[in-house]
């Protein structure tokens, strides 16, 4: 059954890299065909959840778009789902120990600042594309998950945590990026609401609440609070994540003999061998079962749990197909210019250099060891991995030139879609030569 499941998941993760770049390309294929003015208007029309004269999809008095809603609604979502990710390697996973987080938090930090050095060099501070320097410096976890996935039994599992724990940790800078330099005009009033909100839930939390309803409309009008207060809504998401209880109400061991107790008192068949009626006793005790089975298992898990499809095959898909949409109409050098070089530079150069560079330094120094089943080579090819920066890197470079100039906006996403498929590809090839064979 363990098997059963392993190839279950890696496939779920293959079919959701695949419906995103699929989803990607319609986008693209759709913005420049004579369907493109459709497209473009259904992104912006008008969004309402009205109660008389308050609508819930609205920000500083106007109502948001089907784009907006996408970016600063359903990638709440998103990162709501980060931040559960997050919290849990903190809690239990690679992230939970310094010895565990040494070596990926390294290999982040390289993959984090030589690409936006790289970024730099094409595109100086001062510049117009000098905004999106933050683009190239994001991993997309499901993204390159997939394409590793594409390798079956034969990559090490001392890689994929390796992958996933840097991609984490490049999450955490994502987010301190997007909370630090994309907020401004900041309404106190309206924050001071959201803290309160994010109060009473932590307090919910430490009673060890198990209504995950209630961290939920929590979580949206915390949203609404944080749209308005000029810092970006999507944090609302991961601050949530961190008051929502990591710890089960019922102890394990303690539910294990509670069914035991219960089986011994159920009978499953009557004495000819047929299936018999449960009487109303019967079905009080299955009840009981069940409350105390949704008890075992914290709130975060089971949301992490719940929202992994939601997210895999709806938020992210909705994402690609709103804002992978590159018009390559105009020239070439309105497509090709320098954002779009920067941002390919970063991703594809920038990131492998950085995770490699600064992981090797981190293992030649003996300041952490190499992980079992990890060798130069197969790290050569993790490291391109981390340059597949879509989900993110699109976010990030919306924030960037979504409101300011479209035409750097078009060249970031060229950037960002090129520079993610170079990566993966050439990542991908590589991993294949120098991974051992299976029989």
């Amino acid at each position: 059954m363990a098997f059963l499941r392993r190839r279950y998941l890696s496939f779920m993760n293959i079919f959701a890299s695949v419906l995103l770049f699929v989803t990607a390309v319609a986008a693209a294929i759709l913005a420049n065909s004579p369907l493109a003015p459709y497209y473009h208007q259904f992104l912006a029309m008008e969004v309402h959840l009205q109660i008389g004269d308050f609508n819930l999809f609205s920000h500083g008095g106007h109502a948001m778009t089907v784009l907006q809603l996408i970016n600063d609604g359903f990638m709440t979502i998103f990162f709501l789902a980060v931040g559960l990710e997050i919290k849990r390697e903190l809690l239990v996973g690679e992230l939970s120990s310094f010895r565990k987080a040494s070596l990926p938090f390294i290999a982040a930090c390289g993959g984090m600042i030589i690409p936006v050095i790289m970024y730099t060099l094409v595109c100086p501070t001062g510049s117009p594309g000098g905004h999106g320097l933050a683009i190239p410096m994001a991993t997309d976890i499901a993204f390159s998950l997939g394409v590793l996935s594409l390798l079956g039994q034969r990559v090490p599992l001392c890689l994929k945590i390796f992958l996933t724990a840097f991609a984490v940790v490049d999450d955490i800078g994502g987010i301190l990026v997007i909370a630090i330099f994309y907020s401004s005009h900041v309404a106190v009033s309206y924050l001071l609401w959201a803290a309160l909100v994010f109060v009473i839930l932590y307090l919910l939390g430490m009673r060890r609440t198990t209504s995950k309803a209630v961290f939920v409309i929590g979580g949206i009008i915390a949203w609404y609070l944080f749209m308005q207060s000029g810092i970006h809504s999507t944090i609302a998401g991961v601050i949530l994540a961190f008051m929502i209880p990591a710890r089960p109400r019922l102890n394990a061991g303690k539910y294990v003999e509670r069914i035991r107790r219960i089986i011994k008192t159920f009978p499953t068949m009557a004495e000819d061998g047929t299936e018999i009626v449960l009487t109303n006793q019967q079905i009080a005790k299955l009840k009981r079962v069940e409350t105390a089975s949704d008890r075992v298992i914290s709130t975060l898990q089971s949301l992490e749990d719940n929202l992994h499809n939601t997210v895999s095959f709806v938020v992210l898909p909705l994402f690609a197909f709103a804002n992978a949409g590159v018009t390559l109409g105009g020239g070439s050098g309105e497509i090709f210019g320098s954002v779009a070089i920067g941002v390919m530079l970063g991703l594809v150069v920038g990131k492998f250099i950085g995770i490699f560079s600064f992981t090797w330094m981190a293992i030649k120094s003996k300041l952490v060891p190499m992980p079992v089943g990890m060798n130069w080579k197969n790290l050569a090819g993790v490291s391109l991995l981390g340059g597949i920066g879509f989900t993110v890197s699109l976010f990030i470079a919306n924030l960037s030139f979504g409101e300011t100039d479209p035409v750097l906006l078009n060249q970031a996403k060229v950037g960002v879609l090129g520079g993610s498929l170079l990566a993966g590809v050439i990542g991908f090839f590589l991993l294949s030569r120098v991974l051992p064979r299976k029989q």
